[in-house]
């Protein structure tokens, strides 16, 4: 193992980021009150190029005047490839108070587009005597950003979280598709007639997962656009969670129980988790490198999977 330790990702709960748009107040105190860890109050898609700058001061007014509990509170401004997104940052900044927690970046496509918006945080900060650091989360969601993913991911200590966001992906991969995340009709492959859908997604999602283990990102998974479809989120979820990646997005309330639900570990894993390591702790005693665990062999690689487990739920417990 390389000498250079992997650094830990920010110690946060990140199981479910519902996001609301900004020119939607009404819909912010419930947003508040659901079950989701992370809120995601947002400036660019859902917002209509005319509603930007109302959007932008509903947020502002909302940052400080509704009670977020102790979620994360973010807010994802227009893409650096628009005239809105320096005066979403400024404007955030200067004139909301210290709730904000962190700025989300749409359309990342290499390390200078999170220096540029570090740089110009950074500099506001200073300026307006704000305590509090804003953390940072990108979106990949093109080709630009997926090849240089492990460089964004390095790219400033700011950064906190990376999602994949399917449908622009998909848009700048030329993908021959229009849904949103889950599996794709024409997808798959054929053995003795029938047919097996494959998951178009695992690629791109184990790079993210990679890069941001690496350097101490939080990597999560983007929309699932048929909020109709309970099973396919699961199955979208499930996945996911099996590469490593922490959560999920929702984009309509019904799917916040069911991201917590796949990202929360489960009773029987937390206490296996915390028998694996009872039985190695006790193995080391005896100078053992491995024990024996219900039948199988386990070792220092098992003790690594059950910390992950056991971290992640007591995480979940103090928030």
């Amino acid at each position: 193992m390389s000498f250079r330790v992997q650094p830990q990702p920010p110690a946060r709960p990140n199981r479910c980021q519902l996001f609301g748009p900004g020119s939607r107040p009404a819909i912010f105190p419930k947003m508040a009150a659901s079950e989701a860890d992370v809120i995601n109050l947002d400036l660019e898609d859902s917002v209509a190029p005319a509603d930007k700058a109302g959007a932008r001061r509903n947020i502002i007014a909302a940052i400080d005047d509704i009670d977020w509990g102790n979620k994360t509170l973010s807010v994802r401004i227009n893409g650096l490839d628009t005239p809105y997104w320096y005066r979403d940052v400024v404007d955030l900044l200067e004139e909301a108070g210290d709730r904000l927690d962190q700025i989300m970046i749409p359309k990342v496509g290499n390390a200078a587009d999170i220096y540029a918006v570090d740089a110009l945080v950074t500099a506001v900060e200073a300026a307006a005597g704000r305590r509090k650091p804003i953390t940072l989360e990108v979106i990949i969601e093109t080709a630009a950003g997926i090849a240089h993913v492990e460089e964004i991911a390095a790219a400033s200590p700011r950064l906190a979280a990376m999602s994949l966001g399917a449908a622009d992906f998909a848009a700048s991969m030329g993908m021959q598709t229009t849904g949103i995340g889950g599996t794709q009709e024409n997808y798959y492959m054929v053995r003795d007639g029938r047919k097996y859908w494959a998951d178009p997604w695992h690629w791109a999602q184990a790079a993210i997962v990679a890069a941001c283990r690496t350097h101490g990102v939080l990597p999560v998974d983007g929309p699932f656009g048929d909020f109709s479809d309970e099973d396919g989120f699961r199955a979208q979820a499930l996945r996911s969670a099996t590469l490593g990646m922490v959560g999920k997005w929702a984009i309509h309330p019904s799917q916040v129980a069911l991201a917590n639900e796949v990202f929360t570990p489960s009773e029987e894993a937390v206490t296996e988790a915390r028998e694996i390591l009872a039985a190695m702790a006790e193995a080391e005693k005896t100078g053992a490198g491995a024990a024996v665990y219900k039948g199988r062999l386990v070792d220092l690689a098992s003790v690594r999977q059950a910390e992950v487990i056991v971290r992640q739920a007591e995480l979940i417990k103090a928030g």
